[in-house]
């Protein structure tokens, strides 16, 4: 594909051919373990699937392609794409990262990779001076999110890149692009090394797949990452990266129509008598608007909110919802509801980075927004 197509055509073509064989527009699940080889060592670039597999290869190619880079690494998990960066660290190098950022990530961090001798930093995700100010010269690694889980706050990935890039020995820099996708923002175009996915969310969109993704330039870096890979074993089947495909092709005008949902819901719950405040970079009164609209294409389909009343209170209205499911993850095409606090980031509950426990998490899906807003406002009433 050229990649001066516009990202709608990419999506449904990058990496994905018709089948040479047969001429299937749809890239086939090549469900298989091994390949038969034409000579001792000599085969037709697939020998083990753990190594590579066609159906793998056409995702890692399509990744590449939406976000702006050469080379696209695909996982089970977004937590195994995660671990993949970290075992290019070794002991004694310090990582700095946001403090406000996914529950998983921080017990990865803290409660594993601490006992092998790294460090962790945590600086405020909208405040980059803090951050860049904690970089010393054992750091090895940037990890900020962007927005950030749950609070939706936004790094300046530019200002951060163009700092990062001045540093002598400098650190590499990730960024977890999982809440924004491709389709809103390309953090490699502003200085990223490595951009991250949970391919589990809006890039698979249906709530019917477990996957990760890595995706950088540097050819030596992301060899280093496919030895790992290939090493460590944490990769997705085939009928895995099919279903995220297959997913990706529709993904421009979902994150579209998730973003319209959210804004508007943003705007119904700023002015509900029951709601403290709302956090949503698409809204006016998000303190980040601004930089939203220089680096993100919309503000997104997530949505955090405090609720007036306190943490039993937060809790009543999640377990109150009909439409909204109450359920961990996000980005599939359904609505979902959360206490971050008492679920996906309780892991951080006895730490500086524990969540207010009346935060409740949005992830806002596809249905009629209307309904969604009668919804809320029925577990907030109640």
């Amino acid at each position: 594909m050229d990649p001066a197509h516009r990202f709608e055509t990419l999506a449904i073509h990058a990496g994905q051919p018709p089948d040479a064989a047969t001429g299937a527009v749809m890239t086939p699940i090549y469900q298989t373990s091994t390949y038969q080889q034409q000579a001792v060592g000599q085969h037709k670039g697939f020998d083990y699937s753990r190594t590579a597999n066609p159906t793998r290869k056409a995702l890692e190619a399509c990744l590449a392609a939406l976000e702006g880079g050469a080379h696209g690494l695909a996982f089970a998990s977004g937590m195994a794409a995660i671990d993949a960066v970290l075992r290019l660290l070794r002991p004694g190098d310090h990582v700095v990262a946001v403090n406000d950022l996914y529950g998983g990530s921080y017990r990865l961090f803290e409660r594993i990779y601490s006992k092998f001798g790294l460090s962790f930093s945590y600086a405020p995700a909208q405040h980059s001076p803090d951050l860049l100010a904690l970089i010393r010269p054992e750091t090895r690694l940037v990890w900020i999110e962007t927005p950030t889980n749950p609070w939706l706050n936004l790094c300046d990935l530019r200002g951060i890149g163009q700092a990062i890039r001045g540093l002598p020995g400098r650190p590499y820099l990730c960024v977890d692009n999982t809440f924004a996708t491709p389709y809103l923002q390309r953090p490699l175009e502003t200085g990223a090394d490595l951009v991250l996915h949970s391919t589990t969310k809006y890039l698979g969109g249906h709530s019917d797949v477990v996957g990760g993704a890595l995706v950088g330039n540097d050819p030596d870096l992301i060899q280093q990452i496919a030895f790992i890979q290939n090493a460590a074993g944490a990769v997705p089947g085939p009928m895995d990266c099919f279903l995220v495909l297959r997913g990706i092709k529709t993904l421009a005008i979902r994150m579209d129509r998730h973003a319209s949902n959210a804004f508007q819901l943003a705007r119904f719950l700023e002015d509900h008598p029951a709601v403290d405040h709302v956090y949503y970079p698409g809204s006016e009164s998000h303190p980040q608007h601004e930089l939203a609209k220089r680096q993100m294409r919309n503000g997104g389909g997530m949505v955090s909110f405090t609720v007036r009343g306190g943490p039993e209170k937060a809790t009543r209205v999640a377990e109150a919802t009909r439409i909204f499911a109450l359920a961990e993850s996000l980005g599939g095409v359904e609505s979902l509801i959360e206490v971050p606090a008492a679920m996906t980031h309780l892991s951080t509950s006895d730490s500086p980075l524990a969540v207010d426990p009346s935060l409740v998490r949005l992830s806002v899906g596809l249905e009629a927004v209307e309904d969604l807003r009668a919804d809320l406002d029925a577990a907030l009433r109640a």
